[in-house]
């Protein structure tokens, strides 16, 4: 788990525009370590807020050479390539942050802590974090959740990568400021690295994911609201993860992530975003199983309107509050207590 006390550089290479770059721009946001530097060779010499719309002042090297003397321990790889996979490019840098003394963390499928045991230069202090592998084995899913009068908050998403866990800390951290017990379970690398727990769920196999949603919920059963991090989206054709995670919390309050300015998936120009009423009640549908199981109730929209300027943000929220009834608000942008509220009143 990342600590004040250690020293962090994000490996950013030419990603820093890119919406690959998610697991850096999460941890600069929401991490509990100090960041020295962020690694890219494109913008070095400058600071984030220099070359980025994102207001942090973190300066930018060239290399790792350059964040070690900057007193980096830990190395970060910020960028989540389509698939997960560590491009073989990759492999200099890290074998030179290890080389350095660095300890590093990975967020993709490829596992490196066996790869690159060997090239510790001292084990008792560094250390190699695979993020995405499975802490344990979970039992079968068997609706244990549904027992629980508490709220349990499923954040969904019209797209991929599109706030979900941005949201759902947001308004955990809005909750931690009121007289309730909340928690925050985290379902994806970036979620897992700021937090510190939590399941990857999508490297589970299929017939254990919901089991694993199941173990992590029942452990923070004493909560007075729970907030689960979402992955995918039942809108998109390459997505399976929305389901488990419905399944394994039986979720009975959902807050749907959206973003404004573009009306298909971002993975297809063919690919229509859906109909936000529509798609709500697909999800209400879905989550309840018919019947069987709790039925979740969309509680409220959270929103990305960083691709407008405030005045046309603030109608685009306005006019999604019309169409779907329901409290809309970008979290980030106005802050979460609007969304907060009503998931109190709910």
């Amino acid at each position: 788990m990342l600590t004040s006390s250690h020293k962090l550089a994000i490996y950013m290479e030419d990603s820093l525009h890119s919406d690959f770059g998610k697991m850096g721009y999460g941890v600069m946001r929401y991490n509990g370590a100090q960041i020295t530097c962020i690694i890219d060779s494109v913008h070095a010499g400058k600071n984030i807020n220099e070359v980025t719309s994102h207001a942090y002042p973190f300066p930018i090297v060239g290399s790792v050479e350059e964040a070690a003397a900057r007193g980096a321990d830990v190395m970060l790889l910020g960028i989540a390539p389509s698939g997960g996979r560590i491009p073989d490019s990759w492999y200099a840098p890290m074998e030179t942050a290890l080389s350095k003394g660095m300890s590093i963390i990975n967020g993709l499928h490829d596992l490196l802590a066996e790869r690159l045991a060997a090239q510790l230069i001292n084990p008792e202090t560094q250390w190699i974090w695979d993020v995405r592998k499975p802490a344990f084995t979970p039992d079968i899913a068997s609706a244990r959740a549904a027992t629980l009068t508490n709220k349990r908050v499923l954040m969904i998403g019209t797209d991929m990568a599109i706030g979900k866990m941005t949201a759902g800390l947001e308004l955990y951290h809005w909750t931690q400021q009121q007289p309730i017990k909340s928690a925050f379970v985290a379902t994806g690398q970036i979620g897992i690295t700021v937090t510190g727990r939590g399941i990857p769920l999508d490297a589970y196999k299929v017939d254990l994911a919901c089991g694993a949603v199941e173990h992590v919920v029942m452990e923070a059963a004493d909560n007075d609201i729970i907030f689960i991090e979402g992955q995918g989206s039942l809108a998109h054709p390459a997505s399976t993860a929305t389901l488990p995670l419905m399944r394994g919390s039986c979720v009975n309050r959902m807050i749907l992530c959206h973003r404004t300015g573009v009306d298909h998936l971002r993975t297809s120009q063919d690919l229509k975003l859906p109909p936000l009423p529509e798609f709500i009640k697909l999800n209400e549908d879905v989550s309840s199983a018919c019947g069987g199981l709790p039925r979740a109730k969309v509680v409220g929209i959270a929103v990305d309107t960083s691709r407008e300027d405030e005045q046309s943000a603030i109608q685009s929220l306005k006019d999604i509050e019309a169409l779907t009834s329901l409290p809309t608000d970008d979290v980030v942008r106005f802050g979460a207590g609007k969304l907060g509220q009503a998931l109190l009143d709910s």
